[in-house]
């Protein structure tokens, strides 16, 4: 008698996944230089990001409320969620990879151009103009052509670094992550300086309750501020033992953030009265008037001028203020870059992108289509403001975490679906708890992003509903009161056209498809 044979349902899962992507013909170009101190630098230069400090201080101490929730409602199950991926599936392109295993090469290659674009758009955006507006604070103005040419100067500096070999590029965040541990250090320190001097101000206990309009306004930044734990995973096979040193990294760096950011945004709610502190520009703010007690005055109108050691110190803090967010576009880019590469390769985009550098072995044909793609958002959005920084600021800051945040709506649930697929390849570390373990991860880390992708959308989304105080319209960003059409087009437009431009990608990969049967 004839057996039949074995249906779908009936076959065993695999034990291990099939890994190869198309990447095959690539591997050898990838240098194994990342080793577990690199990785740990790596994710304190991802995670502890200048430019959001000033927007959490801006909403009062309610923030640090906030911040300390979020902490345990989504960084940790995030951190968990990511730390078991990133061991299971230790293979070049991390969340391009897990995204394609669980749910196929289109909705993969889509999602990771959101992924890839969002970088960009953020050096371009919201890192140029802080950047921007803080050598105009503290050493001279940029006046008309001379601020597009710093602009681009602060790209293409950050391209050059990108595009170099691993050995080299590991140092800038190696640097980055020095250059945050001592600004914000040195700035704590003149805090207490600062407050034994001339006092500080009180921060009542009812103005650390949290509310759901601040809530609102928060949750982008502050889950903003916790993301990236996956960007090492991009570069797995540069690393000497990605199964062991994720997991460790990701425990250690969160750790970490958790002080450099907490410590920071109390510091500027004791030295600035809550009216006075910008989204833009509140850290630059609290830096140049705690530096006063090295030398220099505040004025009774707030005007703050450093003199003496006071202007050597802010000129110092403002340079590493600068390589702080120069070098977050930086390791951010040396993750997503990486990702997307794989995907060009595998067919998820044109193959050319697909190119590891012999010479360099990075992927320097995206690196530099990065770089001209945030030099036109630079120029584009500086005219569209009409020089406006805090629109500008408002505007690229969005966008930088609605595509980043609808990239995490999928990629998330892989955990359960390679859970499912996989149930036998191998897991260094695993979620605790089991299935309901992983299912509470799953369903907080993405639900926590997909509510923040619809509060960037429509500012103010449940404000006012169910006998919560406030309006809606409040929530927009201050620079753009009374303009909500104008804000929403900043987001939606670009959203719906690196949509479309991932669905032309994957059309371009067509040949590389074919050529893998």
């Amino acid at each position: 008698m004839t057996q039949a044979p074995p249906t779908e349902a009936s076959r065993p899962a695999p034990e291990t996944p099939d890994l190869s992507t198309g990447w095959g013909e690539q591997r050898g170009r990838l240098r194994k230089d990342l080793r577990r101190l690199d990785v740990l630098f790596f994710l304190i230069c991802t995670l502890v990001g200048l430019d959001t400090i000033g927007s959490v201080a801006a909403q009062g101490p309610q923030g640090l409320t906030w911040m300390a929730i979020l902490a345990l409602a989504f960084f940790i199950p995030y951190g968990l969620l990511v730390a078991e991926l990133g061991s299971a599936f230790p293979v070049q392109g991390g969340p391009y990879v897990w995204t394609r295993l669980a749910f196929g090469r289109l909705t993969a290659g889509v999602n990771q151009i959101l992924y890839w674009m969002s970088n960009p758009v953020w050096v371009g955006g919201s890192l140029c103009i802080i950047a921007l507006t803080t050598w105009e604070e503290f050493f001279t103005p940029l006046p008309g052509i001379w601020k597009y040419a710093a602009g681009l100067v602060f790209i293409w500096g950050g391209t050059l670094a990108i595009v170099q070999s691993v050995r080299v590029g590991k140092w800038v965040p190696i640097a980055g992550a020095v250059a945050r541990i001592v600004l914000l250090g040195f700035f704590l320190v003149s805090v207490v300086v600062f407050a034994a001097e001339n006092g500080v101000h009180g921060l009542p206990a009812g103005e650390f309750t949290p509310t759901y309009t601040g809530f609102v306004a928060l949750v982008p930044v502050l889950i903003f501020n916790y993301v990236g734990f996956e960007l090492p995973s991009s570069a797995a096979e540069e690393m000497t033992n990605p199964r062991r040193d994720i997991p460790l990294a990701i425990l250690r760096s969160g750790l970490a953030s958790l002080v450099l950011y907490g410590g920071p945004i109390l510091g500027i709610l004791f030295v600035l009265p809550g009216k006075e502190i910008g989204s833009l520009g509140g850290f630059i703010d609290a830096c140049k008037a705690v530096f006063t007690v090295y030398g220099g005055h505040i004025a009774a109108d707030g005007a703050v001028t450093l003199t003496g050691a006071g202007a050597v110190f802010g000129g110092i803090a403002a340079a590493g203020l600068i390589i702080g967010l120069l070098t977050s576009g930086v390791t951010w880019a040396m993750g997503a870059h990486r990702a997307q590469a794989v995907a060009c390769a595998d067919g998820a985009g044109p193959a050319w992108l697909g190119t590891i550098s012999e010479k360099h072995g990075t992927p320097v044909r995206v690196n530099l289509l990065s770089a001209v793609l945030a030099s036109v958002l630079f120029v584009v959005a500086l005219n569209l403001t009409g020089g406006n920084g805090e629109k500008y600021f408002a505007a690229g800051l969005s966008l930088t975490i609605s595509t980043t945040f609808i990239s995490y709506v999928i990629t998330f649930p892989s955990l359960l679906a390679l859970r499912r697929k996989y149930p036998e390849a191998p897991r260094p570390y695993s979620v605790p708890g089991g299935r309901v373990g992983a299912w509470t991860v799953t369903v907080l880390s993405t639900g926590l992003v997909a509510f923040t992708v619809i509060v960037l959308i429509w500012p103010g989304f449940g404000v006012g509903w169910f006998g919560t105080s406030g309006s809606p319209s409040g929530s927009l960003p201050d620079s753009f009161a009374g303009q909500r059409l104008a804000y929403t087009l900043t987001q939606t437009v670009p959203i719906a056209l690196f949509l479309a431009v991932g669905v032309v990608f994957y059309a371009l990969g067509a040949k590389t498809r074919r050529a893998k049967g």
